[in-house]
């Protein structure tokens, strides 16, 4: 991959933890409807307000507190007292406050790459969370350029290289998801990196496998090194 110039890395579970998060905050949720629906049902009609909003609220903790505030509406019909918002608003808040766990490995690689590569970290989510985050993380000085996209789709990453001035065969994205971190970059002719992250998102998953000369699927970050050299 000796053709790779500019390197993009996915934040969220790619560099540090995430997911869990918004698992611990569901099963909280969840809990405080479970007069109303079981806890199954209450998680699943969170899954279809969140999607449902997606396209208004975007990715992150914030559109997620909506979501939240909206099941409570549709579960309750409208009868739900306000400690139910109070409580959800709350559970919001501390995820928003969770400490930065960075994962095994990321420091030490984005060191060595710094200085041989252009090094981007291309994330979605909430602009203020996600830069929150990545100050907390201590990870800023590694790379050339911050982008906190709204969604990751094949225009969304053609966006990026006409910022980067950067050709597709030239860019390698490296994240945990098949279907935001991979499948865009691959149709435009980039490289892509997968590196499975132990949760994922129902809604960042995809029922088929990928056969592609420019998709490598790792265990580690580690991995990147070695794969680069070749």
């Amino acid at each position: 991959m000796k053709e790779i110039q500019v390197i993009a890395f996915d934040a969220d579970d790619t560099l540090w933890e995430n997911e869990p998060y918004f698992r611990e905050a569901e099963n909280k949720f969840c809990s405080l409807l479970e007069d109303y629906l079981p806890h199954h049902t209450v998680n699943q009609e969170l899954f279809k307000t969140e999607i449902q909003n997606l396209p208004l609220y975007g990715y992150g903790i914030k559109g997620f507190m909506l979501s939240m505030i909206e099941t409570i509406l549709k579960v309750t019909e409208n009868t739900g007292h306000v400690r139910l918002v109070e409580q959800s608003l709350m559970i919001g808040k501390e995820m928003l406050s969770k400490p930065i766990m960075l994962l095994e490995g990321v420091e030490e690689v984005l060191k060595e790459l710094n200085g041989s590569y252009r090094m981007v970290m291309a994330t979605k989510g909430d602009l203020m969370d996600q830069e929150r985050k990545l100050i907390q993380s201590g990870l800023e000085k590694h790379f050339h350029h911050i982008e906190i996209m709204s969604d990751k789709k094949v225009n969304d990453y053609r966006k990026l290289l006409r910022h980067l001035d950067c050709a597709p065969e030239n860019f390698l994205m490296v994240g945990n998801s098949l279907k935001s971190d991979v499948l865009p970059v691959l149709e435009l002719g980039g490289y892509a990196v997968h590196i499975p992250y132990h949760i994922t998102w129902i809604h960042e998953e995809i029922s088929h496998s990928i056969e592609h000369p420019n998709f490598h699927q790792l265990e580690n970050i580690k991995q990147i090194i070695s794969i680069l050299k070749n």
